[in-house]
């Protein structure tokens, strides 16, 4: 499998699907999460578009540097990725943290960036969010990624898909955070180490984009996603009923739709 090293010697693992001559389309994963949580996109895209996954550091088989990390520092591992693929710009979406890092190459990369899609994501710090995640690394170090799946599950899935899949979610969920807590934890102070400045920077965003939250997500709800829609000048805010944070795995076929028709409409040209 394909890596590229990053400015400061990191190997980024990445795979491609698709045509290699569709209009690109770069995936970027949130907090602890892998290139295997697009799995349900990989064919809603693969018949047109060039599907581009990597690992973020810290996760997959990219290298796990020793933290602190830097959100800045991950999306020019993103762009280090495009540049290793020879692609000039690409259509991107970021789930999560990874839609932080969508936002900062909307912002700092504008010109490698076709369009955006911003699902489950923000763009403040709130102080409630702050404390479970600064919880949430603390159990990671203390307890292990077992008891953090068990702490996180209910902030990421609906109730009703929380009742009927907790026994797998038992046993595959520390299988899907194949993290170690020290990367985890990194991940984490990457996020609070984020300044706010982003926020008013978003106005600046030329790409046409995609806001996406699911009406039950507790983590990132409806009121960020608001905000994102309200601050990108070319945007639109699609609401998923009954999706909760984890919705492109969890509800994936309503997702799909969303993310297909917009990236349809939006690529007609490429």
């Amino acid at each position: 499998m394909p890596t590229v090293s990053a400015h400061d010697g990191t190997r980024i693992h990445y795979d491609t699907f698709g045509p290699d001559d569709g209009p690109p389309v770069l995936l970027v994963q949130g907090l602890g999460a892998d290139s295997r949580g697009w799995m349900r996109q990989r064919r809603m895209l693969s018949d047109r578009y060039r599907g581009i996954v990597f690992d973020n550091r810290g996760v997959g088989r990219s290298d796990v540097p020793p933290g602190p990390y830097d959100l800045e520092v991950m999306a020019d591992d993103a762009v280090a990725v495009l540049d290793d693929l020879g692609i000039e710009s690409a259509h991107v979406m970021g789930a999560s943290m990874g839609g932080v890092i969508a936002q900062i190459l909307g912002v700092r990369h504008r010109r490698r960036v076709r369009s955006l899609v911003l699902a489950c994501t923000g763009c403040q710090h709130l102080p409630w969010r702050r404390e479970l995640l600064a919880e949430w690394g603390e159990v990671a170090r203390t307890k292990g990624m077992r008891a953090l799946v068990d702490t996180a599950a209910r902030w990421l899935m609906g109730p009703r898909s929380r009742f009927r899949l907790w026994p797998v979610v038992g046993v595959l969920g520390p299988l899907a955070l194949q993290v170690s807590p020290e990367a985890f934890t990194a991940q984490i102070d990457a996020i609070l180490a984020l300044d706010d400045k982003l926020r008013f920077e978003l106005t600046s965003i030329e790409a046409p984009t995609l806001v996406l939250v699911g009406s039950q997500d507790i983590l990132t709800p409806i009121g960020d996603s608001e905000l994102l829609d309200d601050l990108i000048p070319d945007s639109e805010l699609v609401i998923i009923t009954g999706a909760a944070h984890g919705f492109m795995f969890e509800t994936a076929g309503r997702f799909n739709e969303s993310v297909r028709t917009f990236l349809d409409r939006v690529s007609a040209d490429d």
